[in-house]
């Protein structure tokens, strides 16, 4: 890994402070929406985007990246809010904010352990169930606020029995505003948004127009925001929740991994770089352990602000510091206008990301792709609103995996023959034929080929029965590229069984690592060194050699 803290050059200094400052203007809003959608109150998401954001971009490693609160990070924060505040409600929610602390931990730890590049192989199938399923959840747990209603405990469930009472209790007004403000969202002429994105448009516009022709309606608004210096605290636990703590900073340092990854990987599709994951992943975890440790949300990898930052002409770490240093000016110098703001109006904001959120490209396609890929994404989504988010990329990735295992090992037994050499049309050379024809015996040939995994065992063992029907065996190693331990057992046993059987044993392997993984196992101890070749060649050679002395 190379050093943690960044450099800075100034040769894009142009680009980069426009980039900056127009990925700012898109965090305000989002880091608002996000902060009340969290129930940690709108001074955490301000908090989240301003600690996250400059810290990654002080130690991360992709020059573009723009970290805030994401949609995914707020939807798990969100419950782990609501679940440690009912059990704790005096310090639950300075508890949740060490969880942020213990997520960034685990992020940096899986930095230093250099764990980047494994963190997206998730099939897509349940990346994409996964994050549709947290979009939906977004967009359910706004029904309350966008019809005038406070949130109701109990998250997705909870809202959606509430639901009745949410409707007869409607207010027209916050309704109205928020249909306002999703009108815009939707409608937004496509154009315009790189000069000005939608949510600040709507964000100034209907609190504008609301201050001015409803301000003495009863509408609910974010209210006065304590920007005051944040002062770390420190909460306490009992060793049982501590437990649990620590279950809910791996998760969610995972997903913000994870988040983060995947945009990492959208920027160097934009700006035709490579980043440097594992330094990435120390960067996020530092900056969400300042922000933990100051009242901030968890933040990720925004793909939003990444591509903003982008196309504005951001290109160095820079951007994200500026990006910061506008976002503080507007905070502390403007605080006091961000209290008239709608909540209804931060809660269409938050449908629409929620909205954006899906997958849609893939869910339209999916039963197209294959019906196992959407099988196992709609049972994500299912698993992910429902039940729990954790459980479904467990078993997500479990049921994917096993199909992809079945998938690969149903092509790969076709790599496995059993060749008789004394069948006019098996597959040999006329060389090849003529040193085989020279034993006195029956010759069989089992021939291996390409990656071999556990899931072709049984199908090896089927060929293998053959074997007591034949006089000389050569194991066929040469165009094998990997062997799992599994299947280096069944040979070994294989190997072992013809050598009881007192026949001819002959083994071909060009690969040097799959013959010094042999060696460690001790398969080859019985075997005199002349019956192990590099090629198939040198193999029959050898037989035919030993055929003509006899």
């Amino acid at each position: 890994m190379q050093k943690i803290f960044n450099s800075f050059s100034f040769h894009h200094l142009r680009g980069d402070l426009w980039g900056g400052a127009t990925a700012a203007i898109i965090s305000l809003p989002m880091a608002l929406t996000f902060g009340v959608a969290s129930g940690a109150g709108a001074e955490a998401g301000l908090y989240g985007a301003i600690l996250v954001g400059l810290f990654a971009s002080l130690f991360g490693g992709t020059p573009t990246l723009i970290s805030e609160p994401t949609g995914p990070m707020t939807v798990m924060m969100t419950a782990v809010i609501a679940s440690l505040i009912a059990t704790n409600p005096e310090s639950g929610m300075a508890m949740a904010f060490t969880v942020v602390i213990l997520a960034g931990f685990f992020q940096m730890l899986f930095g230093f352990l250099k764990l980047g590049r494994y963190i997206t192989l998730i099939p897509q199938s349940v990346i994409s169930g996964f994050m549709s399923g947290i979009g939906i959840i977004l967009v359910i747990l706004q029904i309350g606020p966008i019809l005038g209603q406070p949130p109701q405990p109990g998250g997705v469930m909870g809202t959606l029995n509430a639901l009745p009472d949410f409707v007869s209790n409607i207010n027209f007004y916050e309704c109205g505003i928020a249909l306002a403000a999703l009108s815009i969202l939707f409608f937004y002429p496509n154009r315009w948004k790189r000069f000005l994105p939608p949510q600040l448009v709507a964000l100034l516009l209907i609190t504008v127009l609301v201050s001015l022709f409803l301000g003495d309606v009863d509408i609910r608004r974010v209210g006065m925001i304590d920007v005051s210096f944040p002062v770390p605290s420190f909460p306490i636990f009992t060793q049982e929740q501590m437990v649990l703590m620590l279950v809910d900073g791996m998760v969610l340092g995972m997903l913000g991994c994870i988040d983060s990854m995947l945009t990492s990987v959208i920027a160097d599709n934009l700006t035709k770089t490579e980043h440097q994951s594992d330094k990435e992943l120390v960067g996020q975890g530092i900056g969400n352990m300042v922000s933990g440790l100051f009242g901030g949300l968890p933040g990720a990898g925004a793909t939003m602000g990444t591509v903003v930052n982008i196309q504005a002409g951001g290109r160095t770490h820079l951007s994200g510091v500026i990006r910061a240093v506008v976002l503080i000016i507007a905070v502390f110098g403007f605080a006091g206008l961000l209290q008239y703001i709608p909540l209804a109006l931060l809660a269409a904001i938050a449908v629409k990301v929620g909205l954006d959120i899906l997958d849609w490209s893939f869910i339209k396609r999916a039963h197209k792709v294959s019906w196992q890929s959407a099988l196992v994404m709609y049972s994500v989504i299912g698993l992910t609103v429902f039940i729990d988010l954790i459980v479904a990329v467990g078993v997500g990735v479990f049921v994917a995996n096993i199909m992809i295992i079945e998938k690969l090992s149903m092509a790969q037994q076709e790599e496995i023959k059993a060749i008789n050499a004394l069948d006019e049309s098996a597959p040999l050379t006329d060389k090849e034929r003529d040193c085989l024809s020279l034993f006195s015996g029956k010759p069989l040939l089992i021939d291996l080929n390409g990656p071999m995994i556990f899931g072709v065992a049984k199908a090896l063992a089927r060929h293998l029965k053959q074997i007591s029907n034949y006089d000389l065996i050569i194991f066929d190693l040469e165009g094998v590229s990997m062997l799992d331990d599994t299947m280096s057992l069944t040979i070994e046993n294989a190997i072992q069984q013809v050598q009881q059987a007192n026949k001819h044993v002959v083994v071909v392997i060009q690969n040097e690592h799959l013959l010094q993984k042999f060696q460690r196992m001790g398969s080859f101890e019985q075997f005199q060194k002349q019956v192990i070749f590099s090629s198939r060649e040198d193999a029959l050679n050898y037989v035919a050699s030993i055929c003509q002395k006899q």
